[in-house]
């Protein structure tokens, strides 16, 4: 049984950690939606300003272009953003920085939104959108990006009104069965579709979008 608000029929796909230009590639012959550059030094998907231009610069137009940033400054985003041209901000921040951000920049901002059980699923959204992931484990040294399947059955009965995406240990494998089971309106992969950490299989990447695509004609 479908859950939770539909955006549209075709269902949104940001391929994350862009790292190589083989993956980026593949992004823009798949069509996604978003591709994601990490602006974080302690993941293995971190880019600098410069790689994440050069890597944008090679298709004009495509997918929109995503950074992620765990609680940057104000000078780390103007570092960033006077060096490659993005189109959504992804954060790990408080919701008040969150809002400060999007006053600031004018662009639309994503809130990575972690959860655990039921009751940690937001009621509303403050943003332009919130991604829904689990908690990462304790020992975990990024908030993020640690291949971790959240637990879809939470998800039971919660109809969202706003923009959301759903991440965490998705794959080309199980992104059918976690769209038709939570109804999410956009889906999120990084390590998923790698072979490699930071390095992503093109292949892999065409699999996880068909496989998203027909999800809505399997349900």
């Amino acid at each position: 049984m479908m859950m939770g608000h539909k955006e549209s029929a075709t269902i949104g796909i940001k391929i994350c950690g862009l790292t190589e230009e083989a993956g980026f590639d593949a992004c823009v012959a798949q069509k996604v939606d978003w591709v994601g550059f990490v602006f974080f030094e302690r993941s293995p998907r971190n880019v600098t300003a410069t790689q994440a231009a050069a890597l944008s610069a090679r298709h004009k137009g495509g997918p929109q272009r995503v950074g992620l940033f765990v609680h940057p400054d104000d000078a780390t985003l103007d570092h960033v953003l006077n060096t490659v041209a993005l189109d959504v901000l992804q954060l790990y921040a408080t919701p008040v920085r969150a809002l400060a951000i999007r006053q600031r920049y004018g662009l639309p901002v994503w809130l990575s939104q972690p959860v655990a059980t039921q009751a940690e699923l937001p009621q509303r959204c403050l943003v332009d959108r919130l991604l829904i992931e689990p908690k990462p484990p304790a020992d975990a040294t990024r908030p993020g990006g640690n291949a971790q399947q959240l637990d879809w059955d939470l998800l039971a009965g919660w109809n969202p009104t706003y923009p959301w995406m759903l991440a965490g240990g998705l794959n080309p494998q199980n992104v059918a069965q976690a769209i038709r089971q939570t109804g999410a309106p956009a889906v999120d992969v990084s390590s998923g579709v790698e072979s490699a950490p930071g390095i992503k299989n093109p292949d892999a990447i065409a699999h996880f979008v068909q496989n998203a695509r027909s999800s809505k004609f399997l349900s």
